[in-house]
C-alpha cells in the first residue's frame, strides 16, 4: 500500500528562486498542452506528446525533459476529464491552472532519509535541499519512495512524497458493519456506536456566518480579517474527518467489513430547497473525503471497505423490513408503524445498510436472481402480532437459528453470534408455528387484530424451552 508524507523543504534564497522558476515554467507548459488539447479535441497521450514535445521543447530549454513529459501527462489527465464531463452534459471550460505542482519521479529526484536531504532537478541544474520530516509522518520515514509533488503553499515550499509501505497479512473476519453518516450526528455504526461530536456542526455554522458578515461589510479591516480565516472551515473539516474516520475503523475489529452509503451524485438525488440552511449543509458535505480516509486508514487494518445503495435504510424498519416514510417520526426517533419497534433512526439506517451488504453478499454468492422477485405486503394486524415474537425471542434467548411463522408469512431469526438480522419471507401456513433446525412444532393462532396497548405475546413465546422442537 502507499502513503503520502509532507516534507518541508528549507531551501536557500538562490534555491528558493530556482523552486518558483520551476514551478512557473512547468504551469506554462501543462496550460500550453491543455490548450492544444482541449481545442482538437485530443485525449490521447501519445498523440498530445507528438503534437506538443519538440515546440514546447524550443521554448522552455531550461525545463528537464522528464518534467516536460511530466507536465504533459497531467494535462493530459485534465483535458479527458473535462472531454468526459462535457460529454455527460456538464457545463466545463478549458482546463487552466495558476500554479501546477511540478511531479517528480526516480529520474529527476532522489531522497536521503539518513541526512534528510532531497536532490532534485531545477532550473539551474541538480540541487540539494534539506526537508523536515513531521512527527506525524515519522513512522513512514525509510521506505521506497514513488512520485513526489512540488508544492509552495503560505509561503513555504512542500514536497508530497508516496511511499510504498508494506501490507498487513491480517485474516479476514465475518464482522460486518454498517455506517450511517450525517450532519447532526456525523456517524452511527451498527454495533452501537455514536461517533463524532454534535457540537462540529455548530463551529462550521459560526465560521460561515463569519465569513458572510465580512464579506458584506466590505471594508479594508473585514478584508484583512478574511484573510486571516480563509481556509480554516476546510481545514476544520478536514480535521473533523480524519478524527472521524480514525473512530470508525477504531471501532471495528481487525480484518471486518465497514459498509458506507454510496452518496455519489446526492445533490442531484435530492430536493432542497435552495438557499437554506440544509441546502448549505448538504453542499459542503464532505463525504467522499471522509470515505477516502476511511478507505485508506482501513486498509492498514486488514479492514474492507464497501458502498451499498442508500435509499430506503432510514425508512426501513431493520425488525420487520416495513419501509414507510412516516416510520421516521423526528430527526432522531424511528417507530415502525407496522410492528411498533423503536430505535434511534440513525442506529436503524446502519443496522439497514450492514443488512443491505448481507443481502448482497448472499445474492453474488447464490448466482443472482433469475427473475424479479414479487413484493409481498404482510397484513398489519399479523405483522404487529408476530413482531412481538421476534422481539421476544431476540432479546431474552440467545438460541439459535428460530423461525417463527405466522398465516401467510414467516420471520427467520438467525444467531446472534453471526451478526446477522432478522429476515421475513412470504409462505403458505395456516398454522403459526415455531421451528428450531429440522423439526417444527405447530401452534395456534390467536384470531383476530392485538388491541390496542396489549402487550401480551402469542402463544408460542409462553410455553417451556423443553415444549419446543
Amino acid at each position: 500500500m502507499q502513503r503520502t508524507i509532507r516534507l518541508k523543504l528549507t531551501p536557500s534564497p538562490a534555491q528558493a528562486a530556482n523552486l518558483a522558476e520551476t514551478s512557473r515554467q512547468f504551469t506554462a507548459v501543462f496550460n500550453a498542452v491543455c490548450a492544444v488539447g482541449w481545442t482538437q479535441k485530443i485525449t490521447n497521450g501519445v498523440k498530445l506528446h507528438h503534437a506538443t514535445y519538440y515546440p514546447l521543447k524550443a521554448d522552455y530549454p531550461a525545463l528537464v525533459s522528464d518534467l516536460l513529459v511530466q507536465a504533459r501527462v497531467k494535462a493530459t489527465e485534465a483535458v479527458k476529464s473535462a472531454i468526459a464531463l462535457q460529454k455527460a452534459g456538464r457545463k466545463v471550460g478549458m482546463p487552466v491552472s495558476d500554479a501546477c505542482p511540478p511531479r517528480y519521479n526516480v529520474h529527476t529526484y532522489r531522497v536521503d532519509w539518513e541526512s534528510q536531504t532531497v536532490r532534485m532537478s531545477l532550473i539551474g541544474g541538480r540541487q540539494t535541499i534539506r526537508f523536515n520530516i513531521p512527527d506525524y509522518s515519522a513512522k513512514y520515514a525509510g521506505y521506497p519512495v514513488d512520485s513526489a509533488d512540488l508544492i509552495f503553499q503560505h509561503g513555504c515550499w512542500w514536497l508530497h512524497v508516496v511511499v510504498t509501505v508494506p501490507t498487513p497479512e491480517i485474516t479476514p473476519t465475518d464482522q460486518v458493519v454498517g455506517v450511517d453518516l450525517g450532519i447532526a450526528r456525523p456517524a452511527v455504526t451498527s454495533n452501537n456506536h455514536f461517533l463524532g461530536k454534535r457540537a462540529w456542526k455548530a463551529v462550521e455554522g459560526r465560521l460561515f456566518h463569519l465569513k458572510r458578515a465580512l464579506q458584506k461589510k466590505g471594508t479594508k479591516s473585514a478584508k484583512r480579517h478574511l484573510k486571516r480565516v480563509r481556509g480554516k472551515q476546510a481545514r476544520f473539516r478536514r480535521n473533523t474527518d480524519h478524527i472521524l474516520s480514525k473512530q470508525i475503523v477504531a471501532s471495528v475489529e481487525p480484518g471486518a467489513a465497514i459498509v458506507l452509503e454510496n452518496l455519489t451524485d446526492i445533490r442531484k438525488r435530492t430536493s432542497v430547497k435552495r438557499k437554506t440552511e440544509r441546502s448549505r449543509r448538504v453542499h459542503s458535505w464532505s463525504f467522499a473525503q471522509l470515505k477516502s480516509f476511511v478507505a485508506y486508514k482501513a486498509e492498514e487494518r486488514g479492514c474492507t471497505v464497501v458502498a451499498v445503495d442508500p435509499r430506503h435504510t432510514s425508512q426501513a424498519c431493520s425488525c420487520c423490513g416495513h419501509a414507510a416514510r412516516n416510520n421516521r417520526r423526528s430527526r432522531g426517533r424511528f417507530v415502525c408503524r407496522a410492528c411498533g419497534y423503536e430505535l434511534h433512526a440513525d442506529l436503524n439506517a446502519a443496522r439497514n445498510i450492514a443488512a443491505k451488504y448481507h443481502a448482497s453478499v448472499a445474492r453474488r454468492d447464490a448466482g443472482g436472481l433469475t427473475v424479479n422477485q414479487p413484493i409481498v405486503s404482510i397484513p398489519r394486524c399479523t405483522r404487529r402480532a408476530w413482531a412481538r415474537v421476534v422481539s421476544s425471542i431476540a432479546a431474552s434467548q440467545d438460541w439459535a437459528d428460530w423461525r417463527v411463522s405466522g398465516k401467510g408469512f414467516s420471520i427467520t431469526i438467525p444467531d446472534r453470534t453471526r451478526n446477522e438480522w432478522p429476515t421475513v419471507s412470504s409462505e403458505r401456513t395456516t398454522h403459526g408455528s415455531v421451528r428450531r433446525g429440522g423439526s417444527l412444532t405447530p401452534l395456534p393462532m390467536r384470531r383476530g387484530a392485538p388491541r390496542r396497548g396489549d402487550t401480551a405475546a402469542p402463544p408460542c413465546v409462553a410455553t417451556e424451552p423443553d415444549a419446543r422442537a
